[in-house]
């Protein structure tokens, strides 16, 4: 009882050191034209908003997110894979990576994955 409710201390006193110290430092920074405005992929924010984005750009974004929640889905099965090995197990991940694979295999052949004409 008692480590816990020093551990919860501990915690909440290293969370507001972290917050005030990030606090302080914050208002030392120079703000100056190029750091208060805002970046948007490239685009100068001066400009229209009305330019047209890069469907290209945001395909490519699309892959690389589902490549990496792919990694996320298979580090803990890679993991546990010594100590508890099923045929289920096994299976699952072989036809996961069959569909990421003939999905990868799509993108290519549509040209999603060609960044340069």
């Amino acid at each position: 009882m008692l480590s816990s409710v020093l551990s919860t201390v501990i915690a909440m006193a290293l969370s507001v050191v972290v917050m005030t110290l990030g606090w302080v430092l914050a208002k030392r920074a120079i703000s100056d034209r190029e750091k208060s405005s805002p970046f948007e992929c490239g685009f100068d924010p001066i400009k229209s908003a009305r330019l047209p984005f890069s469907l290209r750009f945001f395909l490519l974004a699309i892959i690389f997110l589902i490549f990496d929640v792919e990694i996320v889905l298979l580090f803990p099965i890679l993991i546990s894979m010594p100590n508890h090995f099923s045929l289920s197990a096994v299976i699952g991940t072989f036809l996961f990576l069959v569909i990421l694979i003939l999905g990868l295999f799509h993108e290519w052949n549509e040209g999603s994955l060609d960044w340069a004409q």
